[in-house]
């Protein structure tokens, strides 16, 4: 019963490592949305979208103070959630660098920062795919949060 339930915590441990983890994808798809926005927002105010309907249309530049507010206001907003994020993937990544052994470092490093699947983390480090799975668990266990 004991030992159901330490192997119960270990499990959750090595989740929550992974899921930790995994948050150095998300901070970059997060980067990735952000700069996207700001780029949209730029292009739309370079080429608003027209109306065909055929009727002279006059250009409307009243609004480009507003704009350049809102936009200015995003920016400054980018760059702030920007440096958390990159002080956020720094730091999974001198948690990895902590640990002891290359290749435990190499798998995590191919697995969650360049997200590279199994197979071809295989062939990088020149082990099958169970031998790179039990390097994996042992990373894990091995990683400190």
């Amino acid at each position: 019963m004991e030992e159901n339930k330490v192997r119960q915590e270990k499990n959750t441990e090595i989740e929550m490592k992974k899921e930790y983890l995994k948050g150095y994808e998300k901070v970059r798809r997060q980067m990735e949305r952000s700069e996207l926005r700001i780029r949209e927002m730029r292009l739309n105010r370079i080429c608003p979208s027209v109306i065909n309907d055929g009727m002279p249309h006059a250009s409307n530049q009243a609004d480009l103070s507003g704009y350049a507010a809102l936009l200015d206001q995003e920016e400054k907003r980018y760059m702030r959630y920007r440096y958390l994020r990159v002080r956020k993937c720094k730091e999974i990544t001198d948690r990895i660098e902590q640990l002891a052994n290359e290749d435990e470092k190499d798998v995590l490093m191919y697995r969650y920062i360049r997200l590279m699947k199994w197979e071809d983390i295989c062939v990088k480090i020149g082990h099958s795919w169970q031998h790179t799975h039990r390097i994996h668990a042992k990373a894990l266990n091995n990683f400190k949060m």
